[in-house]
């Protein structure tokens, strides 16, 4: 459930270009991060309101990446859960419950916030428009160009180069805001990040 929450409607990644671009609407913005950003890491900050609007849940962690498809999601509070992406397939592993779960890479993700920003062709998946500055950003909105009843509005964030903010309303009506901070773009990320081996006694489920 989690993991099609973070790749189906709530969840992504914070990693820029150091340098500011002026003048540039959110669809320059997300193309140059594509193109010049290769790996990273950054810290977040994820909170998903319910669709009442009532019921809040806040997370944060450290998320690490490397293109083509590979990337990792350390979460630690308010508990601890580790996605890992080695390109293949998607580990996702809850510690206190020693439980894992593991799907192949094209199952899990498609035309997903994980696959807009980790993988390396935005044309192959999503149709971009450039939205108004709000809130001292400039704001890009990603539409699926397939059909995808658990994603229903897919919005990013710039600041200059820098991706600050990625907005998700998933089918069932959840919000999931995810905020960027402790960036460092083209960070070299070793290879053993990206694997994921079940520590003994852990219960695995291939889906």
């Amino acid at each position: 459930m989690f993991l099609r929450s973070l790749t189906r409607g709530a969840a992504a990644i914070a990693l820029s270009a150091s340098a500011a671009l002026a003048h540039a609407d959110g669809v320059s913005a997300l193309q140059q991060f594509v193109t010049e950003v290769k790996s990273g890491r950054a810290s977040f900050t994820q909170t998903v309101t319910a669709p009442d609007g009532k019921r809040k849940k806040t997370s944060a962690g450290v998320f690490e990446f490397q293109r083509p498809n590979q990337f990792r999601f350390a979460y630690a509070k308010p508990a601890e859960q580790l996605i890992v992406a080695d390109g293949k397939e998607v580990w996702v592993y809850d510690p206190d419950l020693q439980q894992a779960t593991v799907r192949r890479m094209d199952q899990a993700l498609g035309a997903t916030p994980v696959a807009l920003l980790a993988g390396g062709d935005l044309s192959k998946d999503f149709v971009l428009k450039a939205l108004p500055a709000a809130n001292g950003l400039d704001w890009v909105q990603a539409t699926p160009k397939r059909n995808d009843a658990n994603l229903q509005s897919l919005k990013l964030g710039f600041k200059g180069r820098e991706l600050s903010a990625l907005e998700i309303l998933d089918g069932f009506g959840q919000q999931s805001v995810m905020q960027f901070s402790a960036v460092e773009p083209n960070a070299k990320v070793p290879a053993e990040r990206f694997r994921f081996t079940p520590p003994p006694g852990t219960d695995i489920a291939r889906q």
